[in-house]
């Protein structure tokens, strides 16, 4: 029971500071002068997307060679995008249905979704690939090349973004409830905090996921890939519908893109160069559903040059497909 309170402090203090980080990085966003595509896929899909990062770094750097931390750690690398590009995408689609009541065109600029979809797809399958490839020069090499695509994004996105911001409402700066236009320096000593918020909030929960997965007999990998990514992906998913409801589209699909393209290339590079990167039947099924989901929205909107409520809700087919081979594997 101990072991199920410590993984919910976590998780609290987990969601905790990721809001105040993602209050955070909007007024910087604002202080930067960047338009809502380098807002929501760079800085809002990197705060809200640390949650889930703390808890592989915090498993590697404390793995200590214990093989089921190392499990945690690749499964929250694996989990974190799978999420966001099926469950996080139905979510989206049935709140944008349900706010509407029509399942017309959503408000989106096209260009900027295409875009994190195009690097998501092929960043994600690099570093899948990389679990196949014969010598561990290979793989650092992969491991390398990852968090240089991801820079590549960053300023295609940034300068595609410049000159073009428009916030609209801002909720006030937690550390500074009563300013209309805060200082940089405390906006950055609210992120700092936060940030260390998540890092002693991922410590507790990699330590409370092994005691978990030793009582129950569940894989620590399976409970990493289920249990972690629902949980810390609810800062997305819960930015997301609030933008949706206030009819900020880009914002709130740009915020899961965005977070996709973070979550599949620096942090599967840091996987690749701790661990030996032999991903199990499980954790490539989970791979491959996250490519096929992204490649579906991808196709639809490269076809059709939108996308409706309803294509973002076939994420959860994809989502409910994995969770019943999961099922089937370990109750069966």
């Amino acid at each position: 029971m101990s072991d199920l309170v410590m993984l919910l402090i976590g998780l609290g203090i987990i969601l905790m500071s990721a809001e105040v980080f993602t209050n955070g990085v909007e007024w910087l966003g604002k202080h930067l002068h960047l338009g809502a595509g380098a807002v929501g896929s760079v800085l809002a899909a990197v705060g809200t997307a640390l949650p889930e990062t703390m808890v592989p770094i915090i498993a590697f750097l404390g793995m200590g060679g214990k093989e089921n931390t190392a499990e945690v750690g690749i499964g929250a690398i694996l989990g974190a995008p799978f999420m966001l590009v099926t469950l996080a995408f139905f979510v989206s689609g049935a709140a944008a249905l349900i706010f509407r009541r029509n399942n017309k065109p959503l408000f989106i600029n096209t260009a900027v979704i295409k875009r994190d979809l195009s690097f998501f797809l092929w960043v994600y399958g690099l570093a899948i690939l990389a679990s196949f490839l014969p010598t561990r020069e290979l793989k650092l090499a992969v491991a390398a090349l990852l968090p240089l695509l991801y820079i590549i994004y960053v300023i295609k996105t940034v300068r595609n973004s410049l000159g073009t911001e428009d916030h609209g409402h801002l909720a006030p700066l937690y550390f500074a409830q009563r300013k209309s236009d805060p200082s940089l320096i405390i906006i950055l000593i609210q992120l700092v905090f936060a940030l260390l918020g998540m890092v002693a909030g991922a410590r507790a929960f990699v330590d409370a996921v092994q005691s978990v997965a030793q009582v129950t007999g569940i894989s620590a990998l399976v409970l990493s890939l289920i249990i972690t990514p629902v949980a810390t992906e609810l800062p997305e998913k819960f930015n997301s519908v609030i933008w949706l409801k206030r009819g900020k589209d880009t914002l709130a699909l740009g915020n899961i893109t965005g977070a996709m393209v973070f979550q599949s290339s620096t942090i599967p590079a840091l996987g690749i160069a701790l661990t030996t990167w032999q991903l199990e039947p499980s954790a490539l099924w989970s791979a491959v559903l996250a490519l096929g989901s992204g490649l579906f929205i991808y196709t639809i909107l490269r076809r059709r040059g939108m996308l409706c409520p309803l294509h973002l809700m076939m994420g959860g087919g994809f989502y409910l497909l994995f969770i019943i081979t999961l099922l089937r594997l370990n109750f069966l």
